[in-house]
């Protein structure tokens, strides 16, 4: 479910509601509900407002995407600390699903310093693939179109591509796990 600007009014139309919090989740029905689909990607602003705070309610994980640069590095750990208070008042499911590294520019000192970072901080939860700083992926909202369809075969897109492969794998694999963990009736 893609975000778009005419979110922004969503911010003010919820502030006032009941269980203003929870609207996403009552809207994407029961888990009995979605059983047509087996992963949903909700694409959320930068920011914790409303909007973002109903997609952290209604979703059990979170696929954070983290620019190679310093700055980012202090989101992350906030962001970290928002979703451990949600998990306890609001959604006990939620936790990081893994991060991604973005606008990663391998000839940059900083960058690769930030990648170094992250990946030694939190591990297995980086995925392997990198999304590279690319003027095609950047190009492509200016058109109206996502990378894929603006152009599939530059690095960037070509990356996303590597990125879903992994994900899915990923998925593929804690779906596994948590099969053999459970009891036989």
């Amino acid at each position: 479910m893609p975000a778009s600007v005419s979110l922004a009014g969503a911010e003010i139309e919820l502030i006032d509601l009941e269980r203003r919090e929870h609207r996403l989740a009552d809207a994407l029905g029961t888990a009995e509900d979605r059983r047509h689909w087996t992963t949903i990607l909700i694409d959320c602003p930068p920011s914790l407002g409303l909007v973002t705070l109903n997609a952290l309610v209604a979703v059990d994980a979170v696929l954070v995407p983290l620019q190679a640069e310093f700055l980012a590095l202090e989101g992350i750990g906030a962001l970290g600390t928002t979703i451990e208070r949600i998990k306890k008042r609001l959604n006990p499911r939620l936790h990081i699903a893994g991060i991604v590294l973005t606008m990663v520019d391998r000839r940059m000192t900083l960058s690769q310093q930030v990648v170094a970072d992250v990946r030694a901080h939190y591990g297995e939860l980086v995925f392997g693939t990198t999304i590279p700083r690319n003027v095609r992926i950047a190009e492509a909202p200016s058109h109206g179109l996502p990378v894929l369809i603006y152009d599939n075969a530059c690095a960037g897109s070509q990356a996303y591509i590597l990125l879903a492969s992994e994900f899915i794998r990923r998925r593929r694999i804690a779906t596994e796990q948590k099969a053999s963990h459970e009891p036989v009736p």
